[in-house]
């Protein structure tokens, strides 16, 4: 198929079992629950309404609006494929709409414990329907569609109706499956022998089963917890939708994703119906310096290093499967094998500190004509949360900056694209990289009193020559601050979508536990709450607003609603008073290279192309009526092939530039070709994104202000 088909052939059935994937894994089979779990969950809907309260930037007031606002959220985030509750369910859940304010108030949870029960109830109901479903053949030949707008569809009457909503779910998934496999056979190049049709739709209805059987596997991994979190997260965000209750091992994630460590063994894993299995060997952990462990080996046991009998983790949750496995560094864990090539071994690992490489920033050298440059990728601001001394974005970017001085680059590219920020101490380190000492953010607090914050460096600026930021609509948070102030201080160029995701507010987590005495119930986990709003340092905001790019380039997501000003309850946009600072005088021809550069954009077929792809992308989301009838399912991507035909070249793209990988990591890559494999595929990616072709351009446009007299500066009075 040609460029987009893929997408477009499977974007409602990938749709549908993206739906399915997400509602199975809120979804419960075990009614075993500890007497002292209600009374838990009471205590934490006391707690968090009460941190709320207290510390959230600007608290909601519990009214009957509010509650019907998190009652409707709730409900929808439940099921929202509409797959499990039936309309008798949703109108006893109906009694509860302008009770939940008088019910947080009072510390219950009755809708959740009904609605908990229910879909206990309805899911093992719906597996039932499930496997009649789909031991029945479907008729491809029926003329019948299906909506995938399942907001707007009606909850099922009753068994029959929610029966056939199963079918048409699944026959769905089915059609795209089965049309794969027809054009496959019908390949002038096919080889094999061909099947019947009613060969082929058998074929795809089992390998829909098989996903199918996978993800209510899924069930039995989440816990009631989980799924309260889900209620209380419907509260927190009516707050904004930045305010989260973490349980206690989904803060350990967040923390491992911000620090980009975790002690273990350096394996990804995954689980598939009762096996848990090799997904990755992280390179440079212990799994892979020992050669013990390949990807697709099965884990069958795990035993500590003074245990005498191991612990069997087939059929366990893939978490708690997880913590037995992890531990601290210089331990030993020994692990009972199924290979690849089905023999059993068993190995003893000693855990140590591993580094997840994709955290991490990351650079290139890279050449256009006699021009060089150095290009930065930077996935977050990362930071250690329990090391201040640990490894930080701000100290790596530095680090890369100098690496790349000693290349030779003449210009530096920052890739903050789908950068969600991170750690706002990193922004305020990072900026000094580029700024003289200075504000870099304003911070108002809940008494609305505003603090600068400032980049206290007096010592030398790494980098001031050509500089070029990358954005588009998922830079968020703390890429938008540092964005932001380098653009107010006139010292980079920013290029990517209109505007940036529009985050303005910042977070901290508060420990429930430290609120209880005696905590008789355990580890109560945290809440992330919003208790500040940031400031530009021209007194803008952020908040909704986000980041205006200097150079605006068209993307897939130019016609589509995404950001802070498309969720449901963000906090509103303000302006403040400016802070005193001083531009960067450094440039010759700031304005004129911007202006440039925006009319090569506008002038560029690709651009051109890419912005008629984007209005053509957002009018095939709001078809959501897919047949389900073979020959209309066939004419209706024939003529989305021929309509994508002209965005054909789009997918050919290839600009001039050169790209290498720096000399340390050319020597790294010698033992390590995970690694190596890792910085070709970057590079490969980079040759065919036109985003950093006008980027370099703009890089060599800027011209420098050759300033020769001691007592001059590059950064004017105080604007």
């Amino acid at each position: 198929m040609k460029i987009l088909m893929n997408f477009l052939k499977n974007n409602f059935i990938l749709a549908v079992f993206t739906l399915l994937v997400a509602t199975a894994s809120c979804s419960f089979t075990n009614n075993s629950i500890d007497p002292g779990d209600k009374e838990k969950e009471q205590l934490l809907v006391n707690l968090i309404s009460h941190v709320l309260k207290r510390n959230h930037f600007s608290p909601a007031d519990l009214t009957d609006e509010f509650s019907q606002d998190i009652f409707n959220n709730y409900i929808k985030d439940l099921d929202p494929g509409k797959r499990y509750f039936l309309e008798s369910d949703y109108e006893e859940f109906k009694t509860y709409e302008y009770l939940i304010d008088d019910q947080i108030r009072d510390s219950k949870v009755d809708l959740f414990n009904l609605t908990y029960d229910r879909l206990v109830q309805r899911q093992k109901e719906s597996q039932k329907i499930f496997a009649e479903v789909i031991e029945m053949p479907f008729d491809f030949t029926v003329d019948e569609n299906i909506n995938t707008d399942y907001e707007k569809i009606a909850y099922s009457k009753d068994r029959k109706e929610l029966k056939e909503h199963w079918r048409k779910m699944m026959k769905l998934s089915a059609i795209g499956t089965y049309y794969d496999k027809i054009e496959e056979q019908n390949d002038e190049n096919f080889e094999g022998e061909k099947k019947s049709l009613e060969e082929l739709e058998k074929e795809a209805r089992a390998e829909i089963k098989k996903s199918m059987l996978e993800n209510f596997d899924l069930n039995e991994d989440v816990e009631r917890l989980d799924y309260f979190s889900l209620f209380v997260n419907a509260i927190t965000t009516h707050f904004d939708p930045h305010t989260n209750y973490f349980p206690p091992q989904n803060k350990d994630r967040f923390d491992t994703s911000m620090s980009g460590k975790l002690e273990g063994i350096g394996a990804r894993l995954q689980k598939k119906m009762d096996y848990i299995s090799v997904l990755e060997i992280i390179s440079g952990g212990p799994a892979w310096k020992s050669e013990l462990i390949e990807v697709g080996d099965k884990i069958l046991k795990v035993a500590q290093e003074k245990d005498t009998i191991a612990t069997s983790i087939v059929g366990m949750r893939i978490s708690d499967a997880v913590e037995l496995i992890k531990g601290p560094k210089g331990t030993n864990v020994k692990l009972t094998l199924k290979k690849v090539d089905g023999s059993i071994e068993e190995i003893t690992i000693t855990r140590d500190v591993v580094q997840i490489e994709e955290t991490f920033a990351k650079s290139l050298i890279g050449q256009d004509d006699e021009f060089r440059f150095g290009f930065i990728n930077l996935p977050k601001f990362y930071f250690d949360p329990q090391d201040v001394n640990g490894r930080a974005s701000g100290n790596d970017i530095a680090q890369e900056i100098k690496r790349l001085k000693t290349e030779g680059m003449d210009g530096l590219i920052l890739d903050l694209r789908n950068n969600g920020g991170g750690s706002l101490r990193e922004v305020i380190e990072m900026a000094g990289l580029f700024v003289d000492e200075g504000p870099v953010v304003q911070v108002a607090l809940k008494d609305k009193r505003v603090r600068t914050l400032k980049d206290s460096d007096s010592g030398e600026i790494l980098w001031e020559g050509p500089l070029v930021i990358m954005v588009n609509e998922f830079s968020a948070s703390a890429s938008e601050i540092l964005a932001a102030a380098l653009q107010d201080y006139d010292r980079a160029v920013i290029i990517g979508s209109k505007q940036t995701f529009g985050k303005g507010t910042v977070q901290v987590f508060e420990d429930l536990n430290q609120w209880v005495r005696n905590n008789q119930f355990g580890d109560l986990g945290a809440i992330k709450l919003t208790t500040q709003k940031f400031y530009r340092i021209n007194g803008g905001s952020t908040q909704l607003e986000g980041v205006k790019s200097d150079v605006v380039t068209p993307s897939r997501f130019s016609y589509i609603d995404v950001g802070e000003r498309d969720e449901e309850f963000p906090l509103p946009y303000d302006e403040i008073p400016k802070a005193d600072y001083s531009k960067f005088q450094g440039y010759a021809n700031l304005a004129e290279s911007i202006e440039k550069a925006q009319e090569r954009i506008d002038a560029n077929p690709n651009f051109k192309l890419l912005d008629d792809n984007a209005k053509w992308l957002s009018e095939q989301r709001e078809d959501n009526e897919i047949p389900l009838n073979f020959e209309a399912y066939a004419a209706r991507l024939d003529r989305l092939e021929k309509e994508t035909d002209k965005f054909e070249t789009l997918a050919d793209y290839k600009n001039n530039l050169n790209f290498e990988m720096l000399s340390y990591e050319k020597a790294l890559v010698k033992t390590d070709s995970a690694l190596g494999d890792k910085r070709n595929a970057w590079i490969k990616n980079l040759k065919k994104d036109i985003y950093v072709t006008e980027a370099v351009n703009v890089l060599k446009d800027l011209r420098m202000n050759n300033i020769k007299n001691a007592n001059q500066t590059k950064w004017s009075v105080k604007d």
